[in-house]
């Protein structure tokens, strides 16, 4: 099976390049597809650059649109069988890679979702991901550890299915909302997690935290 990495980048010029050695180095047939969404820290120049040297494919954004506009810019464009989302700021690892398609590939399941292990969370966000997770089993049901975490990991078809609408980082909560809703097999797999604080880049905040709740209410009760 061929694995499709969707990418998506928004002013992450200092890891850009890292991660893309780091998921080149997967030993499993990939493409790397590169969403930039309207980054102007010089990120979209590294793109390019490695759009030219034949690593990536690139998708270009003329301005901001968010997290979501940009992995369903990259589904388009996906031609893998299982399709990964993978955020570009080093906090997660793509050597979890082969665990994470494991199910997938054995016909276990069609969806796998990552879900964030440290010894020391010390991070704001990692217990408001916890606070997400709670009102998700409150609203759906299942026990989804970890709502959002990067590592969304399904089939081409399951994928597609979902016609996706948010635009910003709450297409995790659609996402799983969705899929608790079908009452599809979600199989969770351990993944490392090295988490950056506002300093070092961290776009998340406590209104994105209320907007995700706001996004599982309005998909258990109006969409």
């Amino acid at each position: 099976m061929k694995l499709s990495i969707i990418i998506p980048v928004f002013n992450e010029s200092k890891t850009l390049e890292e991660i893309i050695k780091r998921v080149e180095g997967v030993n499993i047939d990939k493409e790397i597809i590169a969403v930039d969404d309207g980054s102007t820290d010089g990120s979209l120049g590294i793109l390019n650059r490695l759009m030219n040297e034949g690593r990536v494919k690139l998708i270009q954004h003329d301005k901001n649109s968010g997290k979501g506009a940009a992995i369903k810019s990259g589904l388009k464009a996906a031609l893998g069988d299982i399709i990964i989302i993978q955020d570009a700021d080093l906090e997660t690892d793509p050597q979890d890679y082969y665990e994470l398609v494991k199910p997938i590939i054995s016909g276990e399941t069609r969806a796998v979702f990552g879900y964030r292990t440290a010894k020391k969370p010390n991070s704001i966000f990692w217990w408001g991901g916890k606070l997400v997770s709670f009102f998700t089993w409150l609203l759906y049901g299942g026990s989804v550890k970890d709502v959002n975490n990067g590592y969304k990991v399904m089939t081409q078809d399951l994928w597609q299915s979902l016609n996706l609408q948010s635009d910003r980082f709450q297409i995790c909560e659609e996402i799983t909302a969705k899929l608790l809703m079908r009452k599809e097999k979600i199989i969770q797999v351990p993944t490392k997690y090295f988490p950056r604080t506002k300093k070092e880049g961290k776009k998340l905040g406590f209104k994105d935290g209320v907007i995700s709740i706001l996004t599982l209410l309005r998909f258990r009760f109006v969409d």
